[in-house]
């Protein structure tokens, strides 16, 4: 059965599982004193920033509760969007490690907006009240929507001159750039962002994600942190050697591209098909669409997805980095049965 389920459903790629092998040699300095912990950490800093922070991590839920602590102290508030994966998809784990109350803000496409934030922005110097400090976005958002730069500025910029902080979720963050024809710094670094995950699991790695801390007001405590959540990896180069390998030759790149231009075949038949609606722009690797009941069952048979809105029927179907056009095509012929 193929599966549009999710892109955590699709393999390791190939030259992935080589560098680990490469790496699954003699014995070396555990905790992130290995040689590839150090060439993956040169690589992730030549792409953001030379004076960036970065802290190799299992997986996207650590990363996050790592990122909002490292920005957060238990008596704040960290806004997100009503759709944000903080706020539906991790057990409210950045809120238990964090000790903040996290408060959702509703969107029309995923994404927050200065205007839609300043509204929250209430109730400083009340000790009644949780202190606003860090808003959190995700890149590619959960619609698969994406952030232009010029987004991402005009919200750090506000949330910087109230004296708060902007933590990214870059779970997908090489299909947005992949989306943008532009680099991973022009969509962080050069946006103001104070931290960013980047995903690895999600766009050909095994398990992995790297917490960039850009801003000095981020970066001070992470080593403590990710200890004391429990992301500290002993034996790191498994993680570091797939990062190292992920981010050269542009191979992030060319998952990405891949995934986004599967999802953007698919799109385009799912619009040929008169009894499909699609709510949301197709800028990623997902596509949603509302289809009759019967369609979905009949679709079902045959492949693994997720219906993301039970009341309105709106099913997504997300793309990897090695889906090919015989599988998307597959499908749409399946749906025009």
């Amino acid at each position: 059965m193929k599966s549009f389920g999710s892109d955590n459903y699709s393999g390791v790629h190939p030259r992935i599982l080589e560098a680990l092998v490469r790496a699954n040699v003699g014995h070396v300095p555990a905790y992130g004193d290995d040689p590839h912990t150090q060439e993956a950490l040169q690589k992730v800093r030549s792409i953001f920033s030379p004076r960036a922070e970065v802290f190799f991590v299992f997986n996207g839920t650590g990363g996050n509760a790592i990122a909002l602590q490292a920005c957060t102290r238990p008596y704040q508030s960290i806004l997100t969007a009503t759709t944000g994966h903080i706020a539906v998809d991790e057990c409210n784990a950045p809120g238990r490690l964090t000790g903040c109350q996290i408060r959702t803000i509703d969107t029309p496409d995923g994404k927050l907006t200065p205007a839609l934030v300043e509204q929250h922005l209430t109730g400083f110097g009340v000790p009644h009240h949780s202190q606003p400090h860090a808003v959190y976005i995700s890149q590619c958002t959960e619609l698969g929507t994406v952030y232009t730069p010029e987004e991402i500025s005009s919200l750090a910029t506000m949330l910087h001159g109230a004296g708060m902080m902007l933590c990214m979720d870059g779970a997908r963050l090489a299909n947005a750039a992949a989306y943008l024809r532009c680099s991973l710094a022009d969509i962080t670094t050069a946006c103001g962002v104070d931290i960013v995950t980047l995903g690895g699991t999600k766009n050909g790695l095994m398990f992995g994600e790297a917490v960039v801390a850009l801003s000095i007001e981020a970066q001070g405590e992470l080593p403590y942190i990710r200890k004391q959540t429990t992301q500290l990896a002993s034996k790191m180069r498994y993680i570091s050697a797939q990062f190292a390998e992920y981010l050269t030759d542009d191979l992030w790149l060319r998952n990405a591209q891949q995934a986004n231009a599967m999802a953007r075949r698919l799109r385009q038949g799912l619009e040929e098909l008169p009894f499909a609606r699609l709510p949301y722009a197709q800028q990623s690797n997902q596509v949603f669409v509302i289809l009759p009941p019967e369609k979905i069952a009949r679709l079902e048979q045959d492949y693994v997805f997720y219906i993301w809105d039970e009341a309105q029927r709106i099913a997504r179907l997300v793309c990897s980095f090695d889906t090919t056009e015989e599988e998307v095509d597959g499908l749409l012929a399946v749906l025009r049965e």
